[in-house]
Formats: C-alpha cells, structure tokens, sequence
C-alpha cells in the first residue's frame, strides 16, 4: 500500500515547514476542547483525547500548551460549542476535494469554503459526491532516523496490535490501519518508544489527477491557500498529483 506515500510526505512536508504555527496551535486547541467535553479531561479514560495529544506532539504543540487547552476544557473556560461539518467538491480538471471544518458557526464556514472553491474555479457539491473516491485509514508515520529498530520489529509490533500494512518508504515507515484499530496501533508504538512524525485517522485518496495547465495549478493552488487561511478549516484533502 505505498500509494499514499506521495499524499502523506507531502502532507507532512507542508505541516512542518508550515510558519503558520498559531494557527494549527488553534486548530489542536479545537479538537483538545471537542475530546474532553465528550469524554473527559482525564487521558488515561479517554482515547479520543489520548490520540489528539499525540497529535499535538508531533506537530511540536508544547506540553503547557496541551495542558492548558485540557484545564479549559475541562473548566468551562471554553463555552463555545464546536461541530463537525464535512464539505465535498471539485477542483480544476475534477480534482476531488474534502474540507473539514470544526466551527462555531455553520452559516460563515459553509459560506467561506464556498467562497475558496469560487475563487478557485471550482464547485461545491453535495455530500457523497467524492468521498467515496477515499479510504478512510489510521496513517502513522515513522522518520526512519529516528528509531533504532529495524523494520521487521516496527512491522511485528504494529500488526500485533492490529495494523493493516507497513510500508517502507525511502525515508520513512508508513503505517496504515482501519479507523477503529489506530488507537491500539497509535499506543503499541508508543509504548515501544517509537517517535512517530505524525499519527491521525486520513482520508487518502484512491487515485490522483495530475494538472499540467499552469491556470490550473494556479487556480488549484487558490483554493488551498483560501482554505489554509480559514480558521474554521480543519483538514482538507485532495487527490492533486502535485
């Protein structure tokens, strides 16, 4: 399954080099106050929790930082009441685009993407219309610089406990599992003190479209960095072959 490789070292490339760091700050503190209102502020009672405090980690959100977002959770500091909400569409030449968003207000985020997929000479579509050009997957990704066991070992350790695949990649381990069996794929490595470069449930795409046009690149390259501006936008995914 090394396919999505090119989808994930591009994904994390642009996460790390990323000078926007305030604002995926932000978006960590968003999910921190979703996963403690709904289970609790106590990580060892909540996996939700547990998987987003990782995730916080390996985008180098500070340790205070992490703390403070769960105590004002957890204090109702925090009264804003954030929702989910999933928006379909297509880029130039049919690229297929996923935004997710985590929002106070559903009228300015549906209104704001819309406006990203406008300006970019795109089209929103209704729900459905490309996610089933996805898979929805557990995707951990392992510097391979950054641990000392060989790949048979990571490759025995993740699919004990419940990991789909391990594929080795030039300067990685990329590890994909079903949605419901990343915690315990996430916590194994973990605990074997494996540094993980990222670690989330994904959506990766089945297969990808190349533009060639360069109006096309630039219109594709408009509506991501409208989307990337938006404070409400969570994660976006797409099946741009860049």
């Amino acid at each position: 399954m090394s396919g999505h490789s090119k989808f994930a070292n591009i994904k994390h490339k642009k996460e790390k080099n990323d000078a926007k760091k305030g604002k995926i700050f932000t978006m960590l503190g968003r999910e921190i106050a979703v996963a403690v209102k709904a289970g609790g502020p106590d990580p060892a009672n909540n996996g939700k929790l547990r998987d987003v405090i990782a995730k916080a980690k390996s985008n180098n959100m500070p340790n205070d930082t992490i703390d403070r977002s769960i105590k004002k959770a957890a204090g109702g500091g925090d009264d804003v009441n954030y929702e989910t909400v999933v928006y379909e569409g297509y880029g130039p030449n049919g690229v297929a685009i996923i935004v997710e968003v985590l929002t106070d207000n559903r009228n300015r985020a549906a209104a704001n993407v819309r406006n990203a997929f406008t300006k970019g000479g795109g089209n929103m579509g209704t729900s459905g219309c490309v996610s089933f050009m996805f898979d929805e997957k557990g995707l951990i990704v392992v510097d391979k610089e950054e641990v000392e066991i060989d790949e048979d070992e990571i490759m025995l350790i993740a699919v004990d406990a419940g990991a789909e695949d391990v594929a080795s990649e030039e300067d990685s381990y990329e590890i994909t599992t079903a949605p419901d069996d990343f915690s315990a794929v996430r916590e194994a490595l973990e605990q074997a003190g494996i540094t993980m470069v990222s670690a989330e449930v994904t959506m990766i795409p089945q297969t990808y479209i190349e533009l060639t046009g360069e109006e096309e690149i630039k219109k594709m390259n408009k509506i991501l960095d409208l989307l990337d501006d938006d404070d409400d936008v969570q994660n976006v995914y797409h099946n741009w072959d860049e």
